[in-house]
């Protein structure tokens, strides 16, 4: 089941289109990363989706229900990049108030509070604390707390890695694991590509107001493999050797951090030709030390569709 359908949306300032049919569906349970250079889309797309903004042409349906404030806002959960903490207000008070606007139970709030705060790590005496007197880090942690301790279908984080560091970082994939089990669905909008491609199930890049890419993130990444190979051998390569073999298109040698000592090189292998012909050429002159395919990375796939504007 879709918790978010969007048909033919458009959202025109002027002659300038934000936002030129775009057609998206979330499945319920998808962790989904929302990618895009500046001024891409992003956030008119999260705004007209939390009903902020009002759409020129299109619909939006979250779990079947047509967009609108005060009837679909429920079942949401929106952090925008521009934060909203009352800095004099004490943390636990100030998400207890968030949650109650949503109109959810108190004891419900209570124990989602409770169960966050620990998945984050946030100290007893922390949690009695004004958000001023709080790390950025920490003041991170209870924004992202106030916008999902309603338990919403639907969470929608903008930019959330924003001033965690790498152990906050695997604290709010736990987070997003555990919202997973309780059955919600996250979108996670970020130029943090490395944690996106960890984190998410599904992506979906924008640019220019327009869908270029969408769906599961595994299947994509299959579907753009060129065939690209990795070798990492115990010495040096006669690089002209391998490639007067008649099997490789390309060789190149990489620079590998990782290995003291060792030689790593992407290879292309021409058509037709299979991985174990190319072992065995190799072989001839080194020990192989690893081998594996390049994979497109989603920064890959970033460049690739933002900068020649390719749809898919």
């Amino acid at each position: 089941m879709n918790i978010l359908d969007i048909r033919d949306l458009s959202k025109f300032y002027g002659n300038h289109a934000a936002l030129n049919g775009v057609n998206l569906t979330i499945e319920q349970g998808a962790v989904f990363g929302l990618l895009g250079p500046n001024g891409a889309g992003k956030t008119t797309l999260l705004r007209i989706i939390n009903s902020i903004l009002v759409n020129d042409s299109g619909s939006v349906l979250i779990d079947g229900v047509p967009a609108k404030l005060g009837v679909t806002s429920k079942m949401i959960g929106y952090m925008p990049e521009e934060r909203g903490l009352y800095s004099k207000m004490r943390v636990d008070e100030q998400i207890l108030y968030f949650g109650r606007l949503k109109g959810a139970d108190m004891q419900l709030l209570r124990n989602n509070m409770q169960e966050f705060m620990d998945i984050f790590h946030i100290e007893e005496n922390d949690r009695h604390r004004r958000v001023e007197e709080l790390s950025k880090g920490n003041q991170q942690k209870v924004q992202i707390i106030a916008t999902i301790v309603h338990e919403p279908k639907l969470i929608i984080l903008d930019e959330p890695f924003s001033g965690f560091d790498p152990i906050n970082g695997q604290l709010l994939q736990s987070l997003i694991e555990r919202l997973r089990e309780k059955g919600c669905t996250v979108i996670l909008s970020s130029h943090n590509m490395p944690a996106i491609e960890q984190m998410c199930t599904h992506i979906g890049l924008i640019n220019k107001g327009q869908l270029l890419l969408h769906g599961p993130l595994q299947e994509i990444r299959e579907s753009h493999r060129t065939g690209l190979l990795s070798l990492t051998t115990s010495s040096e390569l006669n690089r002209g050797m391998a490639a007067d073999s008649g099997l490789i298109e390309s060789i190149e040698e990489v620079q590998d951090n990782l290995r003291a000592g060792a030689h790593t090189y992407h290879i292309m292998p021409k058509h037709g030709v299979s991985n174990n012909d190319i072992l065995a050429t190799i072989a001839i002159q080194a020990d192989i030390l690893a081998f594996s395919e390049v994979m497109p990375t989603l920064s890959d796939l970033f460049i690739q569709y933002t900068q020649g504007q390719t749809t898919n």
